[in-house]
């Protein structure tokens, strides 16, 4: 079925000539019926009362949720185009690349002491379970025994937590769901990195060595609450934490009782983001650094996502900000909110958006499912 969508302004090329990779969306809020494949338009004002110059965008399906069928086949669907649709929004976008030089020296020295772990904790954000995924963990780690923390379950839905929990089980990872600042999943992480590794002393006693505390490093990237998740099980601040990336710079090995030793590690990325639709939910969810976007950019995207999602849609973002969303592209959207809230500031009322997402003003919202 055919679906247009609305693209902001921003990404309109200079040329008069449209390009094909961008021909692709729906004016989010629209309940009209979808123009046929083979139209398009390009609208421009100067004024921020009307939309600014706009790309109409064709193909995908109706933005009605659960139209025909089933209704689980429909969802999954919606994100599957959700999904296509953000490649196509990121194109035009200033590549978002962030690599400080502490993650190098890092990346380095945790290669090494990977081979002293008796078991890795890879840390992820629960919203974005796949984008905080490092290409290269697979490699690094081997055979060697991983837990796969997903943090932040608080912040979303009770469905989305289910679909991760079924996915990764059928892939034979363990998983537990945890909440780094309330320590909910603590506990039970330190238990079952204690009880994997349990045939470590048990080989020691064989050989007649006196048993010692399991080893276990915590891996992630930045931001997604590896040193919150130790300072809950060590009921105690011993590592430093903040709610924003680059906060650990250096290696850390902390002991848990006497029969667990962790080590805390600073985020680590990859040294180029090839995939640009992860980069930017990385930079929705604060799990990179801020000087590697524009927040604007970013804010007008997440504002066309919320809009998208049927947990959000536009009567929520138009409750939150008493603002009618209906028909506007993301860009124009904030320069709305920057006039009406903050004096014409496009920068704090782009932030503003961001920060509601954060801290979850707008629901429990994850923003990938499970692959088919």
């Amino acid at each position: 079925m055919a679906m247009a969508v609305q693209v902001a302004s921003l990404w309109l090329p200079s040329s008069s000539t449209t390009p094909t990779h961008l021909n692709l969306l729906h004016s989010f809020g629209s309940k009209s019926k979808p123009p046929s494949s083979s139209s398009s338009a390009v609208s421009a004002t100067s004024s921020l009362s009307s939309p600014t110059p706009t790309i109409q965008i064709v193909g995908g399906r109706n933005p009605t949720w659960y139209e025909n069928g089933n209704a689980n086949d429909a969802f999954e669907d919606d994100w599957y185009d959700l999904d296509t649709d953000l490649y196509h929004w990121t194109k035009a976008l200033r590549p978002v690349q962030w690599y400080p030089g502490h993650i190098a020296k890092t990346e380095k020295e945790l290669k090494t002491q990977l081979k002293l772990m008796d078991v890795v904790i890879e840390v992820r954000d629960a919203r974005i379970p796949l984008s905080t995924s490092h290409p290269q963990m697979d490699l690094w780690l081997g055979n060697r025994r991983r837990i796969l923390v997903l943090n932040r379950e608080d912040m979303i839905s009770t469905a989305d937590r289910n679909a991760w929990a079924t996915h990764f089980a059928r892939e034979g990872m363990k998983v537990v769901f945890a909440n780094g600042k309330l320590g909910m999943g603590a506990m039970k992480l330190g238990r079952l990195a204690k009880a994997l590794a349990a045939d470590v002393n048990v080989r020691r006693r064989a050989k007649g060595l006196l048993p010692r505390a399991v080893r276990a490093g915590i891996v992630g990237y930045p931001n997604v609450g590896k040193s919150s998740l130790i300072n809950r099980l060590l009921t105690r601040r011993m590592c430093p934490a903040a709610p924003r990336p680059g906060v650990t710079r250096e290696l850390k090995w902390v002991h848990f009782r006497k029969d667990l030793e962790l080590l805390d590690s600073p985020g680590i990325l990859p040294m180029r983001i090839s995939d640009q639709t992860a980069a930017i939910k990385l930079a929705i969810c604060d799990d990179i650094g801020e000087r590697s976007y524009g927040v604007a950019d970013i804010a007008s995207i997440l504002v066309q996502m919320l809009a998208r999602l049927p947990s959000v849609g536009t009567e929520t973002l138009n409750k939150r900000y008493k603002m009618d969303a209906d028909g506007y592209c993301g860009k124009t959207y904030v320069q709305k909110q920057a006039v009406h809230l903050f004096n014409g500031d496009t920068h704090q009322a782009a932030f503003r958006i961001l920060t509601d997402f954060r801290k979850g003003r707008f629901g429990w919202i994850a923003l990938e499912r499970p692959p088919r």
